[in-house]
């Protein structure tokens, strides 16, 4: 293998992290030879009911039976148990793992990486600092804990979709262009289309946020209420959005917010998605979230709880709970504080109906 050949390592075998796994794989396949082809893929090792181990499964079946089931995964893609050794040769880091389990994660990697690696971020979901109050972003806690830059991706990504090759966009964050042209190269194809922003934070946050609201809209779902009502809550949803970013940071454009990562990520993930299909699950029988995810969600973790409880943590801090009723109220419900119906009749009451234009 010739040493200018680039290697690219995966953290994160999930539903999302075996998708991508096997679009950036077949992508390094057909560049032949401008990046080496064996891509390693983190793989927490787990014992499937049968008494498999997953990690040998992928790679004697090139399936991800327990996340990704009957969607291939090409041969060159390696599921590796071992973290450091998946990732100790990689010139690119991609994260896809539950945001929860960032911060230990990135310190298990300190010092066991390159030092010109840089990475990309999938993750979706932030932290709140307990002392400070301060949001502490996935990209940041990259860059901070393992000193190499990192840059972002959302958008509306379905991962079943994305394995059966639908077609789909996604927003990459980057103020580095030699890293941009990299990204390109490893993931834009005619099925699967990027668009580059300097917005690296905004459009994480963006990712992070739109699992609330996606949740919110299958409690909508679960109740039965109207296509008017369940307008008006993505509508809301997406104002509170982008003013919870402004909290943050000013946007470059406001352009930023039309893309993928922004509004087209709200109505997949408010459609389909896990989160959703996790909170209509709820509203219609009433069980706890823990339960769903065990029971029907196969063992998947739901985004939307953990950022709605940060944001709730954050906006409680700044006094600002009131000025986003709807990320309030999902975490009351997420807690079982309140029923899903209580935001619904507070939908009058939301403040944006207050404000002069």
């Amino acid at each position: 293998m010739a040493s200018s050949q680039k290697s690219i390592a995966l953290v994160g075998s999930g539903n999302w992290g075996s998708a991508i796994a096997g679009h950036i794989g077949e992508k390094i396949r057909d560049l032949k030879g401008q990046y080496n082809e064996r891509l390693l893929m983190w793989c927490k090792e787990e014992t499937l009911d049968d008494g498999r181990k997953l990690t040998e499964v992928i790679n004697k079946e090139h399936e991800n039976v327990k996340y990704l089931p009957d969607k291939k995964i090409p041969e060159n893609v390696i599921a590796e148990p071992d973290l450091i050794k998946a990732v100790k040769d990689a010139d690119i880091l991609v994260f896809v793992i539950p945001h929860q389990f960032v911060k230990e994660t990135c310190e298990k990697l300190k010092d066991k990486i390159k030092k010109d690696a840089f990475a990309l971020t999938l993750v979706k979901g932030f932290y709140v600092d307990e002392k400070t109050n301060e949001l502490q972003l996935v990209s940041e806690i990259i860059t901070k804990t393992l000193n190499i830059p990192c840059l972002s991706m959302m958008g509306a990504n379905i991962a079943n979709e994305v394995a059966e090759k639908v077609f789909c966009e996604a927003t990459i964050g980057s103020r580095d262009d030699k890293h941009s042209e990299t990204v390109r190269e490893l993931i834009d194809t005619p099925v699967f289309r990027l668009r580059f922003y300097p917005d690296v934070e905004i459009i994480e946050m963006l990712g992070a946020l739109k699992n609330v609201i996606a949740m919110l809209a299958g409690f909508s779902e679960g109740l039965e209420a109207g296509f008017n009502t369940r307008a008006a809550v993505l509508r809301l949803g997406f104002r509170e959005m982008i003013n919870f970013c402004r909290l943050y940071k000013k946007e470059s454009t406001p352009d930023i917010y039309l893309e993928s990562c922004g509004i087209a990520d709200l109505i997949a993930s408010s459609l389909g998605g896990r989160n959703y299909n996790g909170a209509k699950k709820k509203a219609e029988t009433n069980k706890s979230l823990k339960d769903i995810e065990k029971e029907d969600l196969n063992g998947q973790s739901l985004q939307g709880p953990g950022t709605a409880k940060e944001a709730y943590q954050f906006l409680e801090g700044k006094k600002l709970l009131d000025q986003f009723p709807l990320f309030r109220d999902a975490h009351l419900i997420c807690e079982d504080k309140i029923k899903p119906k209580v935001f619904l009749e507070n939908l009058s009451k939301h403040p944006e109906f207050d404000r002069k234009q």
